[in-house]
């Protein structure tokens, strides 16, 4: 669809970018925080780990400063569980008083909030205790989590988000604590599904009870499956990747539904995935006011024959190409990559008219008020002189907040747009040798060097679409 004249962004827009605790607080068993999934995890690597990242936890009013040089009107950052509650069970005022903190240096700054109150760190205790998210009581220990963060922050934060990407957190178990010893993975990834669901569900109820005023809503990452030919077992193949990947999960979040393909699919492979009546009747109800989506590329799903080998998906851990293990699962689909569209260092597929076919797909299917809570270019971005030219970000971004305005002329109600990262972090699977941000923090998985911040090439560039409120996406000339 071509437009005669495209919609201006909304007078109102939330121009923000994203973070999230882990991967820049640092400062990992200071003030009475207790040890993550997060921590443990990367506890292996002596400085490609959480106990100082970007050291964000004592230069907090110095970055906030940075945010509002950039002219953000928004910022979307994690509350650490285990700063709130170290055990999952006990309360520790130190974290709250770093989060009125963080919260009224923002404010001040005029910059809005959006909270998202789990984002993979959970507190190791509950892992160990009854496998985190794989357990029942997991729902009540969240919930008393987040009645804390509503009571103590929701005075002054109206954007909250539940759960950052519920689905990808079920493809790779390894983001929050891996699958138990001796539980099967399908069994452990809908047992997730319906935990995290259920706990959702009631989040939102909660919201609405003690502030019935501010939005909530869920996050997935989202990556539009295509067709790799226009042959018929393609297509379906990659119906069935958008389903099983996508939509199974947000149709819980949102739909208080099941998809019947899945639910099919794992009955005549003798698995009962229904949840009980009294489940669903308690997820239709808790509507949540949008959905955020994380984007970054999209995807290629080929037919999988049934008796083929199965192959769990696994990230490019070098950023040489080639590395990605795209997953082959029998008789649903298999990935490829896509010929028409060329890939980062790390193998994924830069295509920005993605984002706007995720946007309309995403609208049409849940008529929901959409915010785009991740999209960025990861590289390897070097210090020269002082300065940081990372033009190729520039134009990653601009392509893509181009295709979000077309999304919006489409007619898709979009609230905010928040790019990975605000500042460089400790990407989860590659650590500091792989770049997002528009604020350069000076250290690498090596050394810890000087921590300074330096503002990079896209920094003024979307400090002008900003204050241009996107009117000023092509004007790289003016970057410093």
């Amino acid at each position: 669809m071509e437009h005669l004249e495209q919609k201006p962004f909304p007078a109102d827009f939330l121009w923000g970018a994203a973070t999230a605790a882990y991967q820049v607080e640092g400062a990992f068993d200071e003030a009475g925080k207790g040890i993550s999934v997060q921590d443990a995890k990367n506890f292996s690597n002596p400085v490609h780990n959480t106990t100082v990242a970007s050291d964000h936890y004592h230069r907090f009013r110095e970055d906030v400063a940075l945010m509002k040089s950039l002219g953000l009107k928004s910022y979307r950052f994690s509350i650490a569980w285990t700063r709130i509650y170290p055990d999952g069970v006990t309360l520790n005022p130190q974290g709250i008083i770093f989060y009125n903190q963080l919260i009224d240096e923002l404010l001040k700054q005029g910059i809005e909030p959006l909270v998202t109150l789990y984002h993979f760190d959970h507190p190791q205790a509950l892992q160990q205790a009854y496998g985190g998210w794989y357990g029942e009581q997991m729902i009540e220990d969240f919930k008393r989590f987040v009645q804390t963060c509503f009571s103590e922050f929701g005075d002054r934060v109206r954007y909250f988000m539940t759960l950052c990407e519920s689905n990808n957190v079920v493809l790779y178990p390894d983001l929050i604590g891996g699958v138990p010893e001796g539980v099967a993975v399908e069994a452990w990834r809908f047992q997730v599904s319906r935990i995290m669901a259920l706990a959702n569900a009631r989040v939102i109820a909660l919201c609405r009870e003690m502030l019935p005023q501010a939005k909530i809503g869920p996050c997935i990452g989202y990556a539009v499956a295509y067709a790799a030919t226009c042959a018929p077992q393609d297509v379906l193949a990659a119906m069935n990747e958008d389903e099983f990947r996508t939509f199974y999960p947000l149709d819980l979040l949102c739909l208080g539904r099941q998809n019947p393909t899945v639910v099919s699919f794992f009955a005549q492979r003798g698995v009962d995935i229904r949840l009980a009546e009294h489940e669903l009747a308690e997820l239709k109800i808790a509507q949540p006011d949008f959905i955020a989506f994380n984007y970054y590329q999209s995807n290629v799903a080929k037919y999988c024959p049934p008796a083929g080998q199965e192959i769990q998906p696994g990230f490019n851990s070098d950023g040489q190409k080639g590395g990605f293990k795209y997953p082959h699962f029998p008789g649903l689909y298999a990935g490829d990559s896509n010929p028409y569209l060329e890939r980062n260092d790390w193998d994924w597929e830069i295509d920005p008219a993605g984002l706007r076919i995720a946007c309309r797909k995403l609208y049409d299917r849940y008529q929901l008020p959409l915010m785009i809570t991740e999209n960025g270019l990861g590289a390897c971005d070097s210090l020269v002189g002082g300065k940081i030219n990372d033009v190729y970000r520039i134009d990653y971004l601009q392509q893509h907040i181009a295709q979000m305005q077309l999304a919006i002329s489409d007619g898709v109600p979009i609230w905010g747009y928040y790019p990975w990262s605000f500042m460089d972090v400790m990407s989860t699977s590659n650590g500091y040798h792989k770049r997002y941000g528009f604020v350069y923090i000076d250290r690498d998985d090596h050394q810890l060097k000087t921590l300074r911040r330096i503002k990079k090439a896209s920094f003024y560039w979307y400090q002008q679409v900003i204050s241009s409120n996107g009117q000023q996406l092509f004007n790289q000339e003016s970057c410093k």
